[in-house]
């Protein structure tokens, strides 16, 4: 009869420590969705002042939740040419291999610091072959559905984007 009593009091007991754990939410991943290139701007490095990149860009940039991420940015009416060409072949005209190069594109695994705003992108693939398996490093601020991004590479430091998320990725 005691070691009964002694079992029921440490079931108890076990049971009413193990109510009283703190269930600890994971917070949302903000990252995660379709972003649209809202603008891509460069700074002047005498006045400061931030203006339009290249005549405008246009892109999209998207996020999982299970540290995945692409992005593909084009010069503004990329899309807008009678230019037609096959994938895959090594006889395309010159006009067409040039238009390509205004095409940028990567899929990489991504990290975030947050306690040092940093996106790091380990890419996997780059639609520049040089540029495969290299890790950048990308400041981050979110504003409402704003999401701003600056390179910390020497290469593009002066180059900020802004994206703006799709609205089918907004929550509820």
């Amino acid at each position: 009869m005691k070691v009964n009593k002694i079992v029921l009091i440490l079931i108890v007991t076990g049971l009413c420590f193990g109510c009283n754990q703190k269930i600890e939410k994971e917070e949302p991943n903000e990252f995660a969705g379709l972003w649209s290139l809202y603008a891509m701007e460069e700074q002047d490095t005498a006045t400061g002042a931030w203006s339009q990149w290249r005549n405008g860009m246009q892109g999209y940039i998207l996020y999982d939740d299970k540290d995945n991420m692409s992005v593909h940015l084009t010069t503004k009416g990329y899309q807008e040419t009678d230019l037609r060409f096959p994938n895959f072949t090594d006889s395309i005209p010159d006009d067409a291999l040039k238009h390509l190069t205004n095409s940028y594109v990567y899929f990489a695994k991504y990290h975030v610091d947050k306690e040092q705003q940093v996106v790091e992108h380990a890419r996997i693939s780059h639609s520049n072959p040089a540029m495969w398996n290299e890790v950048v490093k990308r400041r981050f601020t979110f504003s409402g559905d704003t999401l701003m991004l600056q390179p910390l590479e020497q290469a593009n430091s002066g180059l900020r984007l802004k994206w703006i998320k799709e609205s089918g990725d907004k929550e509820q």
